[in-house]
């Protein structure tokens, strides 16, 4: 498989990361805005399908605390379903139960000046990056199993 894109799709900004050629790692792109209310921006997200070669996209989906779906996860997928049917691009969705707090604390340990620490792009775009190497990660991990198996 060729690169990969994940999304962490908010309110008011949507985080971007962008795999490696290997699909091994997730590196940030720059987060897009979003104006409430409005269509999220497809185009510029369909443009970065094209620059980066995207083959599959992974969205985070945000799961209530207790496993279930909310208002808002109905939106998330949505917006997955009408990017995938406008670029013609595989999606599929990953919990994103903790990714902020664990994208706040990264963001933290950069040891950077304050003010750049709380810029909440930089935490988007680290969640972003935790969501799709989370995915990155996960499907190694079946493709290194299913060796496994047709091993034995």
């Amino acid at each position: 498989m060729g690169r990969v894109l994940g999304i962490d799709y908010g309110e008011r900004r949507i985080g971007v990361a962008v795999s490696d050629p290997t699909a091994l790692l997730a590196q940030p792109l720059p987060t897009l805005a979003r104006r409430r209310g409005k269509r999220p921006p497809f185009s510029t997200l369909e443009a970065l399908l094209r620059e980066y070669d995207i083959e599959h996209i992974v969205i985070g989906l945000p799961l209530l605390p207790s496993g279930e779906e909310s208002d808002w996860t109905r939106e998330v997928r949505t917006f997955g379903e009408n990017l995938a049917r406008r670029s013609d691009t595989p999606v599929s969705y990953i919990d994103e139960r903790f990714t902020s707090q664990a994208a706040e604390r990264a963001v933290r340990a950069l040891g950077l000046p304050r003010h750049e620490r709380e810029r909440k792009e930089r935490v988007d775009a680290a969640a972003a990056v935790l969501i799709l190497q989370a995915f990155l990660d996960a499907r190694r991990r079946v493709d290194a199993a299913r060796i496994v198996e047709e091993e034995e």
